[in-house]
């Protein structure tokens, strides 16, 4: 039995699945800058496209995808939308919420942002202490490993070889890879330390690990479909194996 979009379902047809599946709740920027050759909507599309192969292989519900969230490194971009982190988590305790009050108690977070991660993973702590469901949450930075030596440049981050590449596979028709080049800013430059520290994206040649003349960071002229589908591949299996982990029952898998 293969997956469903909520959104593509009558309300009672939601009611009679919602207590005993496994709920995908997709999180991707719908309106967030991809550099001078991707569209803003690359994140949403992503977070698409990985939930549509969940729901190739698995018998999940998949909630409409949060097309909003915390993204500070890009709010200086026109087109760009950016929610404080405040805000942020009162839109998926309300999404979230309202999926658990109408009976979901099998919930999933697919995030394809970096931004987000911290905030989802603080949301979904207190959501835990505060109706006692476990709700884990899959960031984009820890998926994809199998593929990752395919990728040529040695520096990546944003709209980059392997995004690029896998919006070669999703939304060709919307990929401008003539303006794509490579933008390393002055990652080159930057200290390798134990250390995180805050950043943005910002065409200032002296803002130090900050610039980045396009919005880019990477070689996106690097890319190609088959890259891209490789990427996109590993990642679902990631998604496909964690999840069949977390809910063997919910989802049918025999012998767990």
């Amino acid at each position: 039995m293969q997956g469903t979009w909520i959104e593509d379902l009558t309300w009672p047809e939601v009611a009679e699945r919602l207590a005993s599946s496994v709920v995908i709740v997709p999180v991707g920027a719908v309106a967030k800058e991809h550099g001078l050759h991707l569209p803003m909507k690359t994140d949403w599309l992503l977070a698409r496209e990985l939930s549509r192969r969940i729901a190739g292989e698995l018998p999940v519900l998949i909630a409409p995808v949060v097309a909003f969230g915390y993204y500070p490194a890009f709010r200086h971009w026109p087109g760009s939308q950016h929610l404080s982190p405040e805000t942020f988590t009162a839109l998926i305790n309300d999404l979230i919420g309202g999926l658990i009050a109408q009976g979901a108690r099998h919930i999933a977070i697919v995030n394809t942002g970096v931004s987000t991660e911290p905030v989802l993973q603080v949301a979904t702590r207190e959501l835990y202490e505060t109706t006692g469901l476990r709700i884990p949450v899959a960031d984009i930075t820890r998926l994809g490993a199998g593929a990752a030596h395919l990728m040529e440049h040695d520096i990546d981050g944003h709209a980059d070889e392997e995004e690029t590449s896998m919006m070669l596979v999703i939304a060709p028709e919307l990929v401008q890879l003539s303006r794509a080049r490579r933008d390393d800013g002055n990652m080159r430059g930057a200290p390798t330390t134990v250390f995180r520290q805050p950043s943005v994206f910002r065409n200032d040649p002296d803002g130090g690990i900050d610039h980045s003349a396009t919005g880019a960071r990477g070689d996106p002229s690097l890319a190609t479909p088959e890259k891209g589908e490789a990427a996109l591949a590993a990642m679902a299996d990631d998604l496909i194996s964690g999840l069949m982990a977390l809910f063997p029952e919910q989802l049918g898998i025999p012998g767990r």
